[in-house]
């Protein structure tokens, strides 16, 4: 039997028309479509895809064993979130291998800290894979925000803000403009950093950026407490003098 084809399909950063043509079409065709979420609430992929979802579809969903509660330096991380992509992939592969297409979600763009890179690296050489990028956050939010972020020959860092404080400090004193997403707990420390940098000025916090209730505004004005998952912080490039 000929194998089905997985497509992962970026939706984009929130709002269910930035979803391509490309991914809609798909969605509203595949057979099987799956996604990723935290156990007891409404996978957001899922809802961004909601409007394009073909009705018979069968749906299969993956409970993450934990998100934002269990730091990556506990021992326990990678191997149980490793053991949870293989059995993932293992319920991927039994529809495929049955001829079934599968629509894997992820919002944001697949391969920029995307879910389904992981169900991706076990499967690729398995079955047939179609990844569909997506809009990206980050570039959802700058929209969002009027943040025009690099101008001429300026350079754009993306960084997690899960990085030690001295790998911060330094990658953020290279760069002319600058992303950082994971915020989470870490935004009182980042900001410290920033202050450091003289960066605070022009640092910009965004919260769901398309989504409804998203929002933007100066970090200088946004107080420390942590940030929530759809939240990221953008500092945008100086405006090129000679334009």
């Amino acid at each position: 039997m000929t194998s089905g084809t997985l497509h992962i399909l970026g939706l984009g950063p929130g709002d269910p028309e930035l979803v391509t043509l490309k991914a809609a079409r798909i969605l509203g065709a595949a057979p099987v479509f799956a996604h990723f979420a935290k156990r007891g609430r409404t996978g957001h992929a899922r809802g961004i895809a909601a409007p394009h979802l073909n009705p018979a579809a069968e749906e299969l969903r993956f409970d993450y064993p934990f998100t934002m509660d269990l730091p990556v330096t506990d021992p326990r991380y990678f191997p149980e979130m490793g053991a949870f992509y293989d059995r993932c992939a293992e319920t991927l592969s039994a529809c495929l291998a049955a001829g079934q297409d599968v629509a894997l979600l992820c919002e944001g763009d697949p391969f920029l800290y995307g879910s389904a890179m992981y169900p991706f690296d076990r499967l690729r050489h398995r079955h047939p894979v179609q990844v569909v990028p997506g809009i990206t956050a980050m570039s959802g939010c700058w929209s969002v925000a009027e943040a025009p972020m690099v101008h001429g020959d300026d350079t754009l860092l993306v960084l997690p803000a899960t990085m030690d404080s001295d790998s911060l400090r330094t990658r953020l004193q290279q760069a002319d403009a600058a992303v950082v997403m994971k915020l989470g707990r870490h935004l009182p420390r980042l900001r410290g950093i920033l202050d450091e940098l003289g960066l605070t000025a022009r640092a910009l916090y965004v919260e769901r950026g398309t989504m409804e209730g998203g929002h933007a505004v100066p970090l200088a004005g946004r107080d420390d407490s942590p940030a929530p998952y759809f939240s990221l912080l953008l500092i945008p490039g100086r405006q090129d003098p000679r334009c």
